[in-house]
């Protein structure tokens, strides 16, 4: 079985892994860091996002071996031990979390739009969350939320 290293939420790990299985299935199962969860199976959905080298991906379509030596971070490595980070903040104080299936996806995402743009206008936060699916809202609440992030991580 190949031996991987997974650097995930700034802690290694040395792991025996079949080939096939999914960065998803070792994140949840293998280390049961299940803030990332499984939706669709298909890339489909955004609920397995994570921050890979730092872009968002779908960790049901990326091989664990093709994340060795990788940085990941998954929703458990966006808070500083009790603090939450301002996107987390945002989104519960405005409203954008719902039944919470898809908000770590959402919350991963908006991280990485606000980390390459720090003042999106709405059509940025659109197309930055665009594979992230949420059955609950009409996503006002959740564009709200990465606007507040976007002010407060900005100081305002």
């Amino acid at each position: 079985m190949p031996k991987v290293q997974l650097k995930i939420n700034g802690q290694a790990f040395d792991l025996e892994v079949p080939p096939s299985r999914t960065l998803l299935e070792v994140i949840r199962e293998d280390l049961g860091l299940t803030g990332t969860k499984e939706g669709c199976g298909q890339g489909e959905c955004g609920a397995c996002t994570v921050i890979l080298d730092g872009k968002t991906v779908n960790s049901c379509l990326v091989l664990a071996v093709q994340a060795d030596g990788k940085q990941i971070t998954t929703i458990e490595g966006l808070a500083q031990g009790e603090k939450l980070h301002p996107v987390q903040q945002a989104f519960i104080d405005r409203g954008g979390l719902q039944c919470g299936f898809c908000s770590p996806g959402m919350i991963l995402s908006a991280k990485v739009l606000l980390d390459e743009n720090p003042d999106p206008d709405e059509e940025a936060i659109r197309k930055a969350l665009a594979g992230n699916t949420c059955r609950c809202t009409g996503y006002s609440k959740i564009f709200e939320s990465v606007k507040a992030a976007a002010m407060a991580l900005r100081g305002g």
